[in-house]
């Protein structure tokens, strides 16, 4: 005989949310009033306001308008990287994003999932890395415990749920590995 799930027992008693109901309730609503809309498209605006609630943020990285980032505390970005228009960076743990990163629109980094074979549904997190150089094509989805390595692409539409080998294309849901990652070298004097 098969389980049913049980919503009403879902309870979240193990999960740290890294700050206080204060700090959670702020981010809440400048999430909302400044991140989540087009009134203020200044990324050192809301690169000064992501660092106050705790986010590691490099130089000259760039913001677009529309984002929505779960809690800045659990999050790092290199120097000159790019978020794009509506991203989403839903990390409920620690999402680190190294240098030269183009998030493009609508990307999803989703740190969070629910077991699906408890009757609890019991949330399970996982961090996320983006190590120097990754490409996430527009509208694609990482999964918890992706580390996608060096100048690693992930196509638009895309899903990954496994680590990205570094200087790699991959495509598709569930994405594959479909080419090398060829990056022009420029040669003084040509």
């Amino acid at each position: 005989m098969a389980g049913k799930t049980d919503l009403a027992a879902y309870q979240n008693h193990n999960y740290q949310p890294g700050a206080g109901w204060l700090k959670r309730t702020l981010w809440f609503y400048i999430n909302a009033l400044i991140f989540k809309t087009s009134v203020f498209p200044s990324s050192g605006f809301k690169v000064f306001l992501l660092r106050i609630f705790g986010a590691k943020i490099g130089k000259k990285v760039i913001l677009r308008h529309r984002l929505n980032i779960k809690y800045p505390w659990f999050l790092i970005v290199g120097d000159f990287s790019w978020i794009g228009e509506e991203v989403w960076i839903d990390n409920l743990v620690p999402v680190k994003i190294g240098t030269h990163v183009c998030l493009s629109q609508g990307a999803m980094l989703l740190t969070g999932n629910h077991d699906y074979s408890k009757k609890t549904f019991d949330l399970i997190t996982g961090g996320i890395v983006l190590a120097d150089g990754v490409w996430i094509g527009a509208k694609a989805i990482v999964c918890p415990n992706v580390i996608a390595a060096e100048h690693a692409v992930l196509t638009a539409g895309s899903v990954v749920a496994k680590n990205l080998e570094a200087y790699f294309v991959y495509q598709g849901n569930p994405a594959v590995k479909v080419k090398k990652r060829e990056i022009e070298v420029e040669v003084e004097g040509f």
